[in-house]
Formats: structure tokens, C-alpha cells, sequence
């Protein structure tokens, strides 16, 4: 083989590499990483404090996503939730989203203060503890290979919250009659 040709291929494979390794970029482009993210996704807009949290998901009408754990916590967690796409993407589109180290608010805490765990809060401040993980143990845990559960558990809280949504008009156009 010749050296311009071993060069075309080894650039051919250089590019295939790099479109395999890709991550989820926002529609907005690019974010600069922000240390809020800790490493959970640096692309997607951290609140910084549960009234913020709170505050952006009545106004934007996103349910809120609250990601406990510790500093050096489950760095398999991390990895597997920041390098999903698809869950990235659901994150940066339709939620409002916070991680913490912990918070006094034992209605954030409906089975104990244990981390990680990820707790669903809708825009009326409603904490869903409802959905949940797949331990029964520690209910609102999840794990790498827990995924898919996270994936579905959050297109749940986005189906409870139109459907929330779809019964208060109900009740409204009822009332007003």
C-alpha cells in the first residue's frame, strides 16, 4: 500500500472514531461546562438551589428532576446517566434539573436520606413519590445498568404532568360552566 493511501485510511478511520464517540450537543449548541453539573452533564442547565429549581419548573411548566449524592458517589451512576444521549436530550429539553448533596426537606427524602437517588418533583411542587426505582429497599436509587428504568421513569413524570395538566383544564372548563 502506498503512503498517501495508508494515510486516507487512517484518516477515514480517525473520523469514523470520532462520529462513534460523539455526545448529545443541545439545539442551542455547545454549552460551556458549568461546575453545577458535577459531572452529571455538563451540557444541560443546572439549577443552583431547590427554590431556583422550583421557581423554573412553575414557570417553564418542566417537571423537576432532583439528583441526590455525595461528592465521590457512584462514579458508574455518572458516567452511565452523562453519557446516555437519549437521556441527556430528554433532560436538556423537557426538565428542570438540580443536584445536591442532600436537603433538609424530608419531603424530598420519602424514604430515608440515602444516595444516590433521584426524586420527581412537578410544577405544583408535588414530590412524586410514585415513581420510583427498581429497589425495594431504597425506592428512588438507581444504578448504571438501571438505565432504561430511569429513561422510563422519566417519560412518566412527563405523561403524569400532561395528564395533571389535562384534568386541571377539565376541572376549570367544568367549574365555569
Amino acid at each position: 500500500m502506498t503512503r498517501a493511501a495508508a494515510s486516507l485510511v487512517l484518516v477515514l478511520v480517525l473520523v469514523a472514531l470520532s462520529s462513534t464517540f460523539t455526545k448529545y450537543v443541545p439545539k442551542s449548541g455547545q454549552r460551556i461546562p458549568q461546575s453545577l453539573s458535577r459531572g452529571w452533564g455538563d451540557q444541560l442547565n443546572w439549577a443552583q438551589t431547590y427554590e431556583e429549581a422550583l421557581s423554573l419548573s412553575r414557570s417553564t411548566n418542566k417537571p423537576l428532576m432532583v439528583l441526590f449524592h455525595l461528592e465521590d458517589c457512584s462514579q458508574s451512576l455518572k458516567r452511565a446517566l452523562a453519557h446516555d444521549d437519549e437521556i441527556q436530550r430528554i433532560l436538556d429539553e423537557d426538565f428542570v434539573v438540580l443536584n445536591v448533596m442532600e436537603t433538609a426537606d424530608k419531603n424530598l427524602s420519602p424514604d430515608g436520606k440515602y444516595v444516590p437517588r433521584i426524586v420527581f418533583v412537578d410544577p405544583s411542587t408535588t414530590v412524586r413519590d410514585d415513581i420510583v426505582g427498581v429497589y425495594p429497599n431504597r425506592l428512588y436509587t438507581y444504578e448504571s445498568k438501571d438505565m432504561n428504568v430511569l429513561l422510563d421513569n422519566m417519560k412518566k413524570a412527563k405523561k403524569l404532568l400532561k395528564f395533571s395538566a389535562m384534568t386541571l383544564i377539565k376541572k376549570t372548563t367544568e367549574n365555569s360552566e
